[in-house]
């Protein structure tokens, strides 16, 4: 039977585990190419423009709120695999995750998938500082998970969705959608046509 000292001692290597994950992503965009900040020279707390020059590239826009949900999913997925293990591993495992995606998401496989198969015509990629962001937003949505019952995580993603998808037409399930299976009514709802 392990000691009760070394619970807290294994916490705190997956969670100095998860920053370093959020580390090696940051460093791997870098030799990407990837922009540290937006190019326009500065740092907003949110962008407003969805599909303006500006999206991706601070610290928020309107797609934070697919990467709070993303924390959600990532934490039913973690409470499932490992039930036994501290809240901290299961936040290294959505960790490794959103870092796979967010190096994935701007290589230009899925950058030009972007560009093809949806309206984000003027995609080019996240700024270093937006990606980084988008992984803290996911930790942050995971933690609320953690926290907050089903029900209410549940009813908070619907909202996100719904208001996103209303006010810019595009929200998680239909980026993903739209990833996966374009379909060419949703490109020209979301087109505005």
């Amino acid at each position: 039977m392990a000691s009760s000292g070394q619970q807290p001692s294994a916490s705190r290597f997956f969670l100095i585990a998860s920053f370093a994950v959020l580390l090696v992503q940051i460093v791997t965009e870098y030799f990407m190419g990837r922009v540290p900040i937006c190019e326009c020279g500065y740092i907003k707390l949110f962008e407003p423009v969805a599909n303006g020059p500006g999206n991706s590239q601070h610290l928020a826009d309107w797609y934070t709120p697919s990467h709070i949900i993303h924390g959600f999913l990532f934490y039913g997925l973690g409470h499932l695999l490992l039930r036994a293990k501290p809240l901290s591993a299961k936040l290294l495992l959505a960790t490794v995750i959103e870092a796979a995606w967010e190096i994935l998401e701007n290589t230009p496989l899925i950058i030009d998938r972007y560009r093809a198969a949806t309206i984000s015509l003027d995609y080019f990629g996240d700024s270093i500082l937006n990606s980084a962001m988008d992984t803290i937003f996911m930790m942050l949505g995971f933690l609320f998970a953690a926290r907050m019952p089903v029900a209410v995580t549940l009813v908070v993603a619907i909202i996100f969705e719904l208001f996103t998808g209303w006010l810019i037409r595009d929200n998680l399930t239909l980026n993903v959608l739209m990833l996966v299976w374009p379909l060419d009514a949703v490109k020209a709802w979301q087109g505005g046509v």
